[in-house]
């Protein structure tokens, strides 16, 4: 193994960061000085300089995990990643590019030439390639498939041919499989000629003539059994198996559920074409999470830290405008009422309480309906009866806290009526907060649509304004 092999604990990866960021410091403010210097042979001494500064940067680098490079370029901004990017090996390039989010790959894919990318490809399995290359240019994947063999170029268009979000486009297709009428001890002498395991080979595929899936052998059960055991007697038949049509989260949820680490992908007829492992389930899940917390934010993709003005302007444009339309809307809910403001002052200091807790109410209600949803736990059959709960939660926090602010608001400005208004527009307002909570998430869905997306946004709307309209309205009539 190598020393770039070992992965980092999370304070040892800050660390490392840290030691890059203060040899880039070291490397600008070195030649700034040497720059500025009237010396003979100048251009001579500034080369020496520079790669003297490149070499100690490119030693800590080659020191890294794969991944702890990848989180390194994306915590720096471009003008240094680019630094840092141009020192790493280029033996590594492809499965760095592979680690890296999505945003930071379009940037370092732009400052490669056609030569280094088909290079940085040409290191990568079939399956890992067909995770990199939706990114890479048209002629650089074409250039990379002439390079396979048939075996491969196959299993890099079945790939290919699968959406992003199905099982088809993340299986492995390097596996170990067996026949179940042979001895275990045969079995041990088949995996002695390997050079190594897949990675994450916790189990062996036994399959029949056909290449259809008879059950799996763990290496548990044949490191501690009988050598002389037939496998078809140790092997295990329930066995959990994915199609390449079914959903990448579904599956990611069925690694979480069944403590898997590989399960076989079948074909229609059951025939094995690939696996599943749990390094890609990871990624699937954190892929997903991250992509719920964006898109209830309103933002509309992964953004890169350290994107330009523009590119991050056009990320978040969308729901900033549609959050200044739902503003001006809340603005002619409070302009309806100025006059019942200018008579009792006390309404516009007591009005973003009653909003505020309103918005905060109705995420937490559409967060636990979002992850109920991307879980597979609520249908739509379902929605009715949370809504009942979600409406009494409402009502109980509604009278207790709005009870509480009562009492203060009519302590603090004299009148008992203020305070009871106080209480029933913020009981009123957590139930349309609760209301507005289950209905956005589900109403996406039955739309087609992400029930995350904006669901942030569109709750602040409904609440800021439905809660400016409820408090004012009732001041109007029971305090004027």
């Amino acid at each position: 193994m190598n020393a770039f092999d070992t992965p980092k604990n999370p304070e040892s990866l800050q660390s490392s960061l840290q030691q890059v960021l203060a040899l880039l410091h070291k490397h600008r403010l070195v030649e700034n000085l040497v720059h500025k210097q009237d010396m003979p042979k100048h251009t001579l001494v500034e080369n020496l300089v520079h790669k003297q500064n490149h070499h100690a940067l490119q030693k800590k680098l080659d020191q890294l995990h794969t991944a702890d490079v990848a989180y390194i370029l994306e915590s720096l901004p471009l003008e240094d990643r680019l630094v840092v990017w141009d020192l790493v090996k280029a033996e590594r390039d492809g499965d760095i590019l592979l680690e890296v989010s999505d945003a930071v790959r379009e940037s370092l894919i732009e400052v490669m030439d056609t030569h280094e990318l088909v290079a940085a490809a040409e290191q990568l399995d079939a399956d890992e390639l067909a995770d990199l290359a939706p990114d890479l240019p048209q002629q650089v994947v074409y250039e990379v498939m002439d390079g396979l063999d048939s075996k491969e170029r196959e299993q890099l268009q079945s790939a290919l041919s699968y959406p992003e979000d199905q099982v088809g486009s993340l299986m492995d297709f390097e596996l170990v499989k067996i026949r179940a009428d042979v001895t275990l001890e045969v079995v041990l002498r088949y995996l002695r000629r390997f050079d190594e395991l897949p990675d994450h080979t916790d189990k062996i595929f036994v399959v029949d003539e056909a290449d259809r899936v008879q059950g799996v052998l763990s290496l548990k059960t044949l490191l501690v059994s009988d050598p002389d055991a037939l496998v078809e007697t140790m092997m295990a038949r329930d066995v959990v198996t994915f199609r390449p049509e079914d959903d990448s989260g579904d599956a990611a949820q069925a690694f979480e559920r069944y403590d898997l680490i590989s399960a076989p992908v079948v074909n229609a007829a059951g025939e094995l074409i690939g696996r599943l492992t749990v390094d890609e389930m990871v990624d699937v899940i954190r892929e997903e999470s991250d992509s719920e917390v964006l898109s209830m934010a309103g933002l509309k993709e992964e953004e890169d830290l350290f994107a330009s003005v523009w590119d991050s302007v056009k990320n978040r444009w969308a729901w900033l405008a549609i959050n200044l339309v739902t503003a001006f809307v809340a603005s002619r809910v409070i302009g309806v009422f100025e006059g019942a403001i200018e008579k009792l002052v006390a309404l516009a200091a007591l009005m973003p309480i009653v909003a505020g807790i309103g918005g905060n109410s109705g995420n937490q209600t559409t967060t636990m309906i979002v992850r109920a949803l991307a879980l597979g736990q609520l249908q739509t059959s379902s929605a009715m009866r949370l809504w009942r709960k979600e409406l009494g939660v409402s009502t109980v926090n509604g009278l207790v806290w709005g009870g509480i602010i009562g009492l203060i608001a009519s302590l603090l400005y004299g009148s008992f009526s203020l305070g009871v208004v106080m209480t029933c527009a913020m009981t009123l307002n957590l139930m349309l907060a609760a209301t507005m909570g289950v209905m956005i998430p589900m109403l996406m869905v039955r739309f087609g649509r992400d029930p995350a997306m904006g669901s942030s946004v569109m709750i602040t709307a409904c609440t800021d304004s439905g809660g400016f309209f409820i408090f004012l309205g009732l001041a109007s009539v029971f305090l004027l």
